[in-house]
């Protein structure tokens, strides 16, 4: 297999940054439901919003990495009637934004007092601005419904996926899988 997508098959590169976003995407979504519910005398009360952080902030490297490979490679045709392809590339799309803006709303809500982040000790992301307070609250809210619509929105693509692999019987999830056959 190659490195880079063709017209019909995806690339190594887009397949592994595609599931280890998944994967990391699936353990921050955890993470961040774990660490809402802890107290100040827990273990983790400080260690899980830092790894938190720092994981974000890796995914968001990684996510414009992915972006920029996406926008460097040719995309594969994309199967299914008309109105699958146009919501197929539609859920797409808003999985993109609903990364980004994802992102974006936690690093906001983290520096909103000035302060950067640290991450992993490797290195520190400045703070761009101060927030007052309100809007640190409000960014907060907004990064938790944020993240519950991008897990529908994962929910729907895993399914859309199913559905194309079971149902439809197409190369879809094979090709996200790296496996090829011969059509």
């Amino acid at each position: 297999m190659q490195l880079r997508n063709t017209e019909t098959a995806y690339g190594w590169v887009t397949i592994i940054l595609h599931w280890l976003m998944a994967l990391l995407v699936f353990a921050m979504f955890g993470l961040g439901l774990y660490m809402v519910e802890l107290t100040y005398v827990d273990a983790w009360y400080k260690a899980a919003p830092a790894l938190h952080i720092s994981v974000g902030v890796m995914l968001m490297l990684l996510f414009i990495v992915r972006l920029l490979w996406r926008l460097s490679n040719p995309v594969p045709e994309i199967y299914g009637q008309s109105f699958e392809k146009v919501m197929g590339l539609l859920v797409h799309r808003l999985h993109y934004i609903f990364m980004f803006v994802l992102m974006l709303s936690g690093y906001l809500m983290v520096t909103a007092d000035g302060r950067g982040i640290a991450v992993f000790t490797w290195f520190e992301v400045p703070a761009l601005w101060n927030i007052e307070q309100a809007s640190a609250v409000f960014l907060g809210k907004a990064h938790w419904v944020l993240a519950w619509a991008f897990m529908g929105f994962v929910a729907l693509h895993t399914a859309a996926a199913l559905k194309h692999h079971f149902l439809d019987k197409d190369r879809t999830l094979l090709r996200m899988l790296g496996i090829s056959s011969s059509e």
